[in-house]
């Protein structure tokens, strides 16, 4: 004998109850099928509602019952087109008595809870004798049995409590004598000794179903809905959540108790005590596996076992000096809340006894704050306490699990993943057995505290990283391919999964929260919204994403200047742009603290060097007590490029051209020649280095005229370029008859730190420079005569590129 029970969804419509009927005539080949069934998918909240406007004189009601009779003859049109004259007259007379309670309701106007049992009964009852009618039309041996017959409460209406012997009785006298080989049963109703319709409470339809189950001793109870099974967390907000094949009791309870929905945990007690099995299964894949919930079933490997979340929470918390070492508070407390029908969700005390803190639902607000204020009254008029402090828009969050009391560091873990993504822990509990550390969250981190934990404990160490980037030109677009070339080898080796969510240039910008096409992220630009920096900035933080980082492909101040708002919110900042660590050194300090307080990374390799590892350098250096005597430098491909190709036989104005064209200067080339780049990037190694200076602080000498300096405009300047060309080649002239090579070179020491053009002689590392290659030689307590030695590309968008993916797998692997 099978015990199965069919929910609101699976019974919803005439699709879904022909699959439920092809399950109960698989089944029933080879077992004794009984069928609890609820009522249809939002019928019973619609008999509610029909019942409240009835007692208000509001006829409206009468709107809402014709949609109800319209669903049912329509469902029953579709499952019986043919020969249904005597089932839709049925049908017609149940929902006749139906139209009568409700006209009483409406003349009378008052509902009482035993009216209401009455009232909402009809659900099941009109469900259940459309599924057995179709049964029997369909030629199976069916039959409808009134659960109400069955099983017998007493009169305390809307959760009704059960006598457990009679109803015992009533059910195994019944399937002792019963032949037929299916048995529908409407759920959640039930009848008094008095004969009054009653009802089973919240999940009464798998209350039901369970006490079918404990009665006959079934070997399992089924209980079929719109998922497969229990999932590791809410499917709905976590997408690679997935369903849990074995899972026991205990662990069942607690997720069903912090909101997941296909139990509800009193209602699988008659089963619970017994040790029966529970399967859950989905109606509309039921060829799914489920979940198999039993006194000892374990899942192996696995350090926790599912997360779930209870929204709309508020936090009440009661607090004073006068509670410390005095007895009775507690007791006060609770017993108000008890008188006052408030259910507690949640309860955490410090060992100080200065304070407790309760989680309710937030409905319950107004009376739980007035309860508790009225029965703590004398202490507080008296400064004992405080009025009770309440805290809205709360959730509670909980990692459940039977493994977790044999694991070390399971809290550390959870509060350490959510804290890395800024998701602030209000209050949190643990019970003594270890299996549910549950913390109180905003309402607006749920999401992003489900898939922050999800990702730690269920999803085999790897880790999702969501990148916005500003500026998609010439090195945004290498970054985006890189990032494309890059995906599975990331996701295999490194278990890394990188999300482009936002793109911006300064015309437009675009987002996906599920994850931009690198191969389409052009085409979603181009039809995208007017860019904003503040909207760009709003959109990721309203997405409220873990992992979330904000790379900066600009050479924009304004957008620098955005830095600290990305990091106060915990979102990681990678940045080409030099603007933000060369500017004033309060604001340099700033970001590097706001990275620290907020736990938000701010990388900026690329403003030296491009993708060349010359501040992982120096920071690695600096950090294991190595302390820099000197730096010397070329640090600017572009000057480099340009000196490396300047002869006596070409201008100095096309070997410029020629560098701006290949993408080796700024798009305006005077930032490069006229040593502020330079200038710029010796500033922010001085600063890695921990000495504090400014722009101002670093001696340029400038080898363009006072004309070229002076020049207001690009085309200008490219004027004056032509116009001071003999300046150039005496420059050239210089070097050449000394058999040395013009290198444009930044110096740190201790004191000071310059820029300027010069001329290296043969054997030094920086005479055989090629390209736009830069080089970086540290001088330190332990290299003070042979440098340690950084060289390679120092420009180009491949190169920094390179240079940015470098840093978000940094982040991403932190």
């Amino acid at each position: 004998m099978k015990v199965l029970k069919f929910g609101g969804t699976s019974v919803g419509s005439a699709q879904n109850i022909n699959r439920v009927i092809s399950i109960v005539e698989e089944l029933s080949s080879n077992h004794q099928i009984i069928c609890v069934v609820s009522a249809v998918g939002g019928i019973t909240d619609q008999l509610q509602q029909t019942g409240q406007l009835a007692q208000l004189g509001d006829t409206s009601y009468l709107d809402i019952l014709a949609d109800i009779e319209k669903k049912h003859f329509q469902l029953l049109d579709e499952l019986i087109p043919v020969n249904s004259y005597q089932v839709k007259t049925a049908l017609e007379e149940k929902l006749k008595h139906l139209k009568s309670l409700l006209s009483g309701i409406y003349l009378i106007n008052e509902l009482s809870p035993k009216t209401l049992d009455k009232l909402l009964s009809f659900g099941e009852q009109l469900s259940s004798f459309i599924i057995s009618e179709t049964l029997i039309v369909r030629n199976l041996d069916a039959s409808l049995k009134n659960t109400q017959d069955l099983i017998l409460t007493d009169e305390n209406f809307i959760k009704a409590h059960v006598f457990i012997r009679e109803s015992n009785e009533n059910i195994t006298n019944y399937f002792r004598s019963s032949k037929h080989k299916i048995t529908i049963l409407p759920g959640f109703v039930a009848r008094s000794h008095n004969g009054n319709s009653t009802t089973l409470g919240r999940g009464g339809s798998d209350y039901t179903a369970a006490l079918v189950a404990a009665a006959l001793k079934s070997k399992e109870l089924e209980i079929w809905t719109d998922v497969s099974g229990m999932y590791t967390a809410n499917p709905k907000l976590v997408k690679q959540a997935y369903p849990i094949e074995q899972i026991n009791y205990q662990e069942a309870m607690e997720l069903s108790h912090f909101g997941a929905k296909v139990l509800y945990p009193p209602s699988i007690q008659p089963v619970l005590e017994l040790k029966i099995p529970i399967v859950i299964k989905n109606t509309l894949q039921p060829q799914d596996k489920g979940t198999y919930i039993s006194s000892n079933a374990y899942q192996s490997g696995q350090s926790a076992t599912g997360i779930s979340n209870i929204d709309n929470i508020a936090l009440l918390t009661l607090q004073g000096s006068g509670m410390v070492g005095i007895p009775g508070f507690s007791k006060r407390l609770f017993e108000q809340l008890a008188l006052d029908k408030i259910n507690v969700i949640l309860i955490t005390q410090a060992s100080s006894e200065h304070s407790i803190c309760i989680a309710i639902d937030q409905t319950d607000i107004a009376k739980a704050e007035s309860g508790i204020n009225h029965m703590f009254s004398y202490e507080i008029e008296q400064k004992k306490l405080n009025p009770v402090l309440v805290e809205n828009d709360l959730a509670i969050i909980a990692l459940v699990g039977s493994n977790m009391k044999h694991l070390q560091g399971m809290s550390g873990k959870m509060f350490g993943a959510l804290g890395r993504n800024n998701i602030n822990i209000v209050a949190i509990a643990q019970g003594s057995s270890e299996i549910n550390i549950s913390a109180v969250i905003d309402q607006k981190d749920v999401k992003k505290g489900l898939n922050t934990l999800h990702e730690r404990f269920f999803e085999g160490n790897h880790k999702q990283v969501n990148l916005f980037i500003a500026g998609v030109g010439n090195v945004g677009e290498k970054l985006i391919a890189q990032i494309r070339q890059q995906r599975k080898y990331l996701k295999e080796k490194l278990k890394l999964n990188l999300r482009i969510i936002g793109v911006s240039n300064s015309r437009k910008m675009y987002f996906n929260s599920d994850g931009i096409d690198p191969k389409t992220w052009k085409e979603g630009l181009q039809n995208g919204e007017n860019a904003s920096l503040e909207g760009f900035y709003d959109r990721a933080v309203e997405l409220n994403l873990r992992n979330s980082v904000f790379v900066d492909v600009t050479a924009s101040a304004a957008v620098a200047q955005q830095y600290e708002h990305y990091l106060k919110e915990s979102i990681a900042v990678v940045a080409c742009n030099k603007i933000a660590c060369s500017a004033a050194l309060e604001n340099y300090q700033k970001l590097k603290n706001y990275s620290l307080k907020y736990n938000a990374p701010f990388l900026f390799e690329t403003n030296v060097g491009a993708g060349l590892p010359i501040i992982d350098t120096l920071q690695n250096l600096i950090s294991s007590g190595d302390k820099i005597v000197s730096i010397q430098a070329v640090l600017s491909g572009s000057l480099n490029f340009v000196f490396n190709n300047f002869t006596n036989e070409t201008k100095f104005h096309d070997i410029v051209k020629q560098a701006q064209e290949q993408g080796f200067t700024e798009p305006d080339p005077r930032i490069d020649l006229s040593g502020v780049d330079v200038a710029r990037k010796i500033l922010i190694l001085a600063r890695e280095s921990g000495l504090a200076m400014n722009l101002k602080d670093i001696k340029n000498n400038s080898f363009l005229t006072d004309k070229n300096n002076a020049s207001d405009t690009v085309d200008d300047f490219y004027r004056t370029l032509l116009e001071d060309e003999q300046h150039f080649q005496s420059l050239y002239a210089s070097a050449k008859a000394k058999q040395q090579q013009l290198k444009y070179v930044a110096t740190l020491t201790e004191n000071e730190a310059s820029v300027g053009l010069q001329e290296i002689p043969v054997g030094h590392p920086f005479y055989n420079l090629k390209g736009s290659d830069n080089i970086v030689m540290f001088y330190t307590a332990r290299y003070p005569e042979q440098p340690l030695i950084v060289k390679g590309a120092g420009a180009g968008a491949d190169v920094t590129a390179s240079g940015l993916f470098a840093d978000i797998i940094r982040i991403g692997n932190n």
